[in-house]
């Protein structure tokens, strides 16, 4: 169960992300713009593309990283599904991949400063 509902929410991320803008003239917000985000983590920079609309995270996509997939890129998948439940990027590192989650939450939190600047 808990397989499906990731690869449903890869899906809809992806839809997300190659969707076009829409002004929502009730709120007065763009949907879906996307900003970019880099962070330091274990084997070197994380960069993360975060699309943000109406004060809420829609979408994470993991651009680029030099960890390892096993231990860095598992970490960085599980991060992803705790910002995305809970809209913030302050959940806690995942214990023996410390520097990745680490790299992997300042990126996002790059990416985020950067939507509050726009």
């Amino acid at each position: 169960m808990k397989q499906a509902v990731k690869v449903l929410r890869l899906i809809l991320m992806t839809g997300i992300l190659t969707g076009c803008l829409h002004f929502d003239a009730g709120t007065g917000f763009y949907s879906g713009r996307a900003y970019e985000g880099i962070g330091e983590g274990y084997r070197g920079p994380i960069r993360v593309r975060v699309r943000v609309g109406a004060g809420d995270i829609l979408a994470i996509e993991i651009i680029e990283h030099s960890d390892d997939e096993p231990v860095g890129g598992a970490a960085m998948m599980e991060l992803l599904e705790a910002v995305l439940d809970s809209n913030a990027a302050d959940p806690d590192a995942v214990s023996g991949a410390t520097e990745s989650s680490m790299g992997f939450l300042a990126a996002i939190d790059d990416a985020l400063k950067k939507a509050a600047l726009d």
